[in-house]
């Protein structure tokens, strides 16, 4: 893998991660259409994408610094009664939202590792992705209450909604945006849950990876690139988070429909241009 081609999938991986649109879906299918000569059934190509979600689980955690402080002292009691209550309820929301994802990836994994694999199989993802996030905009609940407290009945419909991001081209975090706000949870608070339920699961699963990854053979030639390809992912993740907070807070009225209209248009002329052998 080129020097060039490694920061365009640390660009690609720390923007689409945030954004409504699939990361997975876009690491598949863009290499695919632009000819990258890029083997990614190469041993070393699964360590060098754990790294970029390493980095852009960085970005994210640093963006939210504040939050997650602020959780970490209530977990410890620290701050008035009610803060701690509040604090520790909202990492009760927040265990609630992931526990399906783990027990949908347990059991589904290898039943649909082979999916991840077709670019073709992305494309038309894509598409179905877009008619996700317009549904999402049409079937939208109860008037959006900014300030609503996150209950465990939402968490756990968010949760469910996530899961569909095992499907490559699906996104976890437009998913889980669409779950939120149809339970009447403003655009900006739903993705700041989205965006904050994912940070622990990247970087759990990337820590757990990257002991093992170091000791593979693979990885050693392209460390140094790996490195600051998580790097340049992690600073793209952050400005995307920071970017979308602020998208989000004032585009209440349709929020998912331009990325919607995106992965519409992408998936479908990316499908159109793999058919057709260009």
């Amino acid at each position: 893998m080129s020097l060039l081609h490694a920061m365009l999938f640390a660009i690609l991986q720390g923007a689409t991660e945030l954004f409504p649109v699939s990361s997975l879906g876009h690491a598949v299918v863009v290499p695919a259409v632009l000819h990258w000569h890029v083997n990614q059934a190469s041993p070393g190509f699964l360590p060098f994408l754990v790294m970029l979600h390493f980095g852009t689980a960085i970005g994210m955690l640093v963006y939210f610094r504040a939050e997650w402080i602020s959780v970490l002292r209530g977990v410890l009691g620290q701050g008035y009664a009610a803060q701690v209550q509040a604090e520790r309820r909202f990492l009760l929301t927040m265990v609630v939202a992931t526990l399906p994802a783990v027990l949908v990836g347990f059991v589904l994994k290898k039943s649909i590792a082979h999916l991840f694999a077709s670019p073709l199989i992305a494309c038309g993802f894509l598409v179905a992705n877009a008619g996700l996030l317009l549904l999402g905009e049409r079937l939208r609940g109860r008037k959006a209450a900014r300030g609503k407290t996150i209950s465990n009945g939402d968490a756990l419909v968010i949760g469910l909604f996530q899961c569909l991001a095992f499907l490559p081209g699906i996104s976890r975090s437009g998913a889980a945006i669409v779950g939120a706000v149809r339970r009447g949870v403003a655009y900006d608070e739903a993705a700041k849950f989205s965006f904050m339920i994912g940070t622990p699961v990247i970087f759990a699963a990337s820590v757990l990876e990257i002991p093992r990854l170091l000791r593979a053979h693979e990885l050693h030639a392209l460390f140094g690139t790996a490195v600051l390809a998580a790097i340049v992912s992690g600073l793209v993740a952050y400005a995307s988070t920071a970017f979308l907070m602020r998208y989000f807070r004032s585009h209440e009225a349709w929020g998912l429909q331009p990325f919607a209209w995106y992965c519409g248009v992408f998936g479908a002329g990316s499908l159109l241009l793999l058919l057709a052998g260009l």
